[in-house]
């Protein structure tokens, strides 16, 4: 990841050197993609009714000899936005790149536990890297689009991925932008530079070029911090709109935008020393009838 971001913030980065930096963040391989039994072409044809649910089993996040998070269940239903909620330094991102394997990127991480995506424990060894990161798509807290048209954001990891039938990838582009909300204000510059959108806009466009590659679990890390009420409010609605069709993960520190959103909320508190999760629930139980004395201090506003 380090090196993806190191390549965006030049001004014109080489396409070699950016192919190489998008495929440290994505684990993406042209050969390893030509080798899948079902392509990117039949699959954009294709809409799967539901995605599979997430679960946590006794996870444990470790940096060298400082534990961020421990002993983490935790249950993600499909066709729902579950919300991790929490203080700043708890945990939530770890857990959040524990589950796209991002942590394997970090120097001394090490991840232990269970992850199930469905039927698959992603932390087994031989989990196909590749094959995960393209189930899994991650937004970022502040937008961070490609230094290149807006078309070409979506272009490049489709291309990236072995996709190569230009009329696939032209509905792919035009889909996309159109879930997302932004084809009918940008489809008449699709060629200038993503850098010149506004920052929901980009936001958005990031979020659609997750959608390209047709994941089945959407991970999101505060998206809406960087953002005006107003492109909040959109990204928010965008969201909503999107947990039918996907496994939804939200980190965020607005309580108020966990309870707007979220079907289900999960609290994550630092207790002796590192970050675990202390309850769960459905949203409503959560902030109206919490179990543990920590979480109605917390999600009534006298702690944290």
């Amino acid at each position: 990841m380090k090196a993806f971001m190191n390549v965006l913030k030049r001004k014109q980065p080489m396409n070699s050197e950016l192919t190489t930096a998008f495929q440290i963040e994505t684990g993406s391989s042209t050969e390893a993609f030509a080798k899948k039994e079902q392509s990117l072409e039949d699959k954009s044809r294709q809409k799967p009714l539901s995605a599979p649910g997430l679960t946590l089993k006794k996870v444990n996040v470790r940096y060298g000899d400082t534990n961020a998070i421990e002993g983490a269940c935790l249950d993600i239903p499909s066709g729902s936005i579950t919300a991790l909620v929490g203080p700043s330094g708890c945990g939530k991102s770890s857990l959040l790149a524990s589950i796209s394997r991002m942590t394997d990127l970090t120097p001394q991480c090490q991840v232990s536990g269970e992850i199930f995506l469905g039927k698959d424990n992603i932390l087994a060894k031989g989990t196909d890297l590749n094959r995960l990161r393209r189930r899994v798509g991650m937004v970022f807290q502040s937008p961070n689009p490609f230094p290149m048209s807006i078309e070409e954001n979506i272009r490049f990891p489709l291309r990236d991925h072995g996709m190569r039938d230009e009329s696939v990838i032209r509905k792919t582009i035009k889909n996309v932008l159109g879930d997302v909300g932004l084809w009918d204000e940008v489809k008449d510059r699709l060629g200038q530079s993503a850098l010149a959108l506004s920052g929901g806009q980009q936001q958005r466009l990031c979020i659609a070029r997750c959608l390209a590659l047709d994941p089945e679990v959407l991970l999101f890390d505060e998206p809406c911090s960087a953002l005006d009420p107003l492109s909040s409010a959109k990204v928010e609605t965008l969201i909503k709109g999107l947990k039918s069709r996907y496994t939804v993960l939200l980190v965020t520190h607005n309580l108020a935008q966990a309870r707007r959103i979220a079907d289900h909320v999960a609290v994550c508190w630092v207790q002796a020393g590192c970050g675990c999760i202390i309850e769960s629930g459905d949203t409503r139980s959560i902030f109206e009838r919490p179990v543990h004395p920590i979480t109605q201090a917390f999600c009534q506003g006298l702690q944290g």
